[in-house]
């Protein structure tokens, strides 16, 4: 879903079903990530994703811009060091190269695969 304002009130609608979430920042754009800050943290206290395992894959885009934030400082900036209960992964990316978006979607395949398998194995485990 798009992050503009206008359908952020849509996302919700998608939580219950979802395995995996991606999220895509804008390195260059370092007004707007209170704002990224703000909805990320909407988004991991809603209900239907507080209380579960969801991978998180944070794209840090635009990575080749001059005003380009790093990984890093976008991470702590976020806040993503406190995200304790999720897997969460952030890659340098961009969408207009390519770049970062290959190992990015590696890792969260990887992640959805490891939960699949995991849930497989309980239900053996009951059964």
């Amino acid at each position: 879903m798009s992050g503009q304002g206008r359908y952020r009130n849509l996302w919700e609608n998608y939580y219950n079903d979802c395995h995996g979430i991606i999220f895509v920042v804008d390195s260059s754009d370092t007004l707007r990530l209170v704002v990224v800050r703000d909805e990320l943290d909407l988004l991991l206290n809603h209900p239907d994703i507080s209380c579960r395992r969801i991978p998180i894959l944070f794209f840090a885009n635009k990575m080749d811009a001059r005003e380009a934030l790093s990984v890093v400082r976008i991470s702590s900036v976020l806040g993503l060091e406190t995200i304790m209960d999720k897997p969460w992964h952030i890659c340098a990316s961009n969408a207009l190269s390519g770049e970062g978006l290959h190992e990015g979607m590696e890792w969260l395949t990887q992640q959805i695969r490891d939960l699949v398998d995991k849930r497989k194995k309980e239900i053996r485990v009951k059964n």
